[in-house]
């Protein structure tokens, strides 16, 4: 099933299967959202919850016993409910069950908001702790954003010139080299060859936006104000590239197994709520 919302500008179709964004449409038919050719990669843009990247092993122990989450976790492919629509919004839960308990054994409802406005599409996730002990969790967007054009002919502008270090990956996790992202006038031209190494995973930023440019004229603002880490990846040959706002990303290859002590994990207490948001804006 899907829900579609819209204003003037904008028209944007929600799967309720993994509460997923596939389509962004402007009032000329243009589309912004990669049509998720299995060829290369068969999503558009899925939540990552209760984890952003991968655990080491897939595993992690709590109160002695052990769990297994897979990469990104399990919300992407769960079917979350609709539970409040207006024209240019709509609101989509999904709560603990039997089955997220055999993987992560915490009480949770994860609700994802859509909300048009002008030429803006606001993603809101909100995480309500429902049990009665902590909650460690991770939580992240991973929108593809079409590219019609040679990959060549489009460039990535960061809001601010800063030293753009970005962690290296190994075996899907974060190791513990570094390169530095070169940039002109904190712009960077895309191609392939930056990904060869997967994706491109900065732990800080200065920069709480950052702009793609086609021929260098600006076309999608990715705003994340509220986010501490982002990663940017594509495919080999593929017409999208992915501006991925997360809260925590993959452990470390010396992660000891402790979900609570993960790296930039977030801890939520009884019965409290966490609330943030990013923006997507056609330009």
């Amino acid at each position: 099933m899907n829900t579609t919302i819209s204003n003037k500008t904008l028209t944007a179709s929600i799967k309720h299967a993994g509460a997923e964004l596939f389509s962004l449409i402007d009032n000329q038919k243009k589309e912004y959202i990669w049509n998720g050719n299995p060829d290369f990669w068969p999503k558009h843009s899925p939540i990552l919850f209760p984890i952003v990247g991968s655990l080491k092993n897939n595993t992690y122990t709590f109160n002695e016993k052990e769990y297994h989450l897979s990469r990104h976790g399990f919300a992407r492919d769960m079917e979350f409910q609709l539970i409040e629509k207006t024209e240019s919004s709509a609101t989509f839960s999904l709560e603990y069950s039997e089955e997220t308990l055999q993987k992560y054994p915490f009480k949770f409802e994860l609700q994802i908001i859509y909300l048009l406005e002008e030429n803006k599409l606001q993603i809101a996730y909100k995480v309500i702790n429902k049990g009665e002990t902590q909650i460690p969790f991770s939580i992240g967007a991973h929108p593809a954003f079409a590219l019609p054009k040679e990959f060549s002919n489009y460039s990535i502008q960061f809001e601010k010139e800063e030293k753009l270090e970005y962690s290296l990956l190994e075996d899907g996790l974060i190791s513990t080299k570094t390169e530095i992202l070169e940039t002109t006038k904190n712009g960077v031209s895309l191609n392939y060859k930056l990904f060869e190494n997967d994706a491109l995973i900065f732990k800080t930023l200065e920069s709480n936006s950052l702009t793609i440019l086609e021929n260098s004229k600006p076309y999608i603002k990715v705003d994340f104000e509220d986010f501490p880490n982002l990663g940017i990846w594509t495919k080999e040959n593929a017409s999208f590239i992915c501006i991925e706002p997360w809260f925590g990303y993959s452990d470390t290859i010396e992660k000891s197994g402790d979900l609570f002590k993960k790296e930039e994990i977030l801890i939520l207490e009884a019965k409290q709520t966490f609330n943030t948001s990013f923006d997507i804006e056609i330009l």
